[in-house]
């Protein structure tokens, strides 16, 4: 595949002063022609991936192979929450989106985009730029169905993870390969990037390498992520607490714990005993922060705290309200559902311990795998 662009070279002074000084020749038009490997466009693949360094041509092809597709980060407007600014989709669309993405802090959600982190921000533009592309349906459980209406929708991301920290920048092109991969979101993706370090944790099916021309067709596995968790003070819980869903008070009486990934603190998780059952624990907190979101730490950690209380003989269990955690409880073996509450519960006498007043409530209880 060869295509070749070109633009205009307009006379000036300084111009000639370059073209005498670097030996530059001075044409009409400079012409850069590009050999490559034509890229996959149809077939059987979810994630490609183009890369290579500043200037080799990575935006151009995108362009030329894909058109339309190709999404450039747009303007946000600074006057309006972030779930304000995804058209006419229902909430709980746009919810289910920053999720898939990743991007599972309620606190944020109702902040204007200029206010959030880079990494924060990241997974906004995947988010939306996902909504751009698709038109989804719902099941029941308002999850998106991959159908022949919208199984074809393509994303090309240009400049993907090209303003973010390289650790945010691998753990969201793992949760965006999750999510696809997964099919809860129902498109096609390609990213085009400098950046090879996202290579392995994207997990392309295939790979147009911009320094050498070619596409390989890969099937990389992600890194494993190796976590440890060690007990911590309360004071902890002043990196985490903005990024609760609820309430950032932390109950007296906790046993609190952090986990570790590279001696980073990436999730913080409280234990709580249940008020009038004996060898009984709630789980009072978790909360992962954001840049870390998406490709499972959260519930790796929780099932992690409850095998290690079972083995203690004590019964743990969790109420919430969060979609994502009762969406992934709901659906794993080790949990088993105790009680739904559509309005929840009044707030107790318990000090600064916070009732479920108006908001649907799940709580379950974790058991050996049926």
């Amino acid at each position: 595949m060869q295509i070749s662009i070109s633009c205009p070279v307009y006379d000036s002074f300084r111009v000639r002063q370059v073209s005498g000084m670097f030996d530059v020749a001075l044409r009409e038009k400079v012409t850069q022609t590009f050999h490559i490997d034509q890229p996959p466009v149809d077939g059987d693949w979810k994630i490609g991936l183009i890369v290579g360094p500043s200037g080799s041509g990575k935006s151009t092809i995108a362009r030329h192979v894909f058109g339309r597709e190709l999404y450039a980060v747009g303007d946000w407007p600074d006057d309006k929450a972030v779930v304000d600014c995804f058209g006419d989709k229902s909430i709980r669309e746009i919810t289910y989106l920053l999720t898939s993405v990743g991007f599972s802090s309620p606190p944020s959600w109702i902040k204007p985009y200029h206010v959030l982190s880079n990494g924060e921000r990241f997974r906004c533009d995947l988010a939306r730029a996902i909504a751009d592309s698709t038109t989804p349906g719902k099941t029941e459980n308002t999850e998106y169905r991959s159908d022949a209406s919208n199984h074809e929708s393509l994303v090309v991301f240009d400049e993907f993870t090209s303003v973010v920290d390289r650790n945010v920048a691998k753990v969201g092109s793992a949760a965006i390969a999750k999510g696809i991969k997964s099919g809860k979101m129902p498109c096609r993706f390609v990213a085009v990037t400098c950046h090879y370090d996202v290579t392995e944790w994207l997990e392309p099916d295939w790979v147009l390498d911009m320094a050498t021309g070619t596409v390989t067709r890969r099937s990389l596995r992600r890194p494993p992520i190796h976590l440890r968790i060690v007990r911590c003070h309360r004071d902890a819980w002043t990196l985490f607490k903005r990024h609760h869903y609820l309430s950032a008070d932390l109950p007296y009486g906790t046993r609190n714990y952090l986990a570790l990934w590279n001696e980073e603190p990436v999730t913080f998780c409280a234990m709580i005993p249940m008020f009038g059952k004996r060898h009984h624990w709630r789980v009072s907190r978790i909360v992962t922060l954001p840049d870390y979101q998406g490709i499972g730490i959260g519930s790796t950690v929780l099932k992690g705290m409850a095998e290690l209380y079972r083995e203690a003989n004590q019964r743990v269990g969790i109420t919430t309200s969060h979609p994502a955690m009762i969406a992934h409880c709901k659906n794993s073996p080790h949990w088993r559902t105790i009680t739904i509450k559509q309005a929840g519960s009044k707030k107790n006498r318990y000090g600064k311990y916070q009732g479920t007043m108006n908001r649907a409530v799940v709580s379950f209880e974790y058991e050996e795998e049926r």
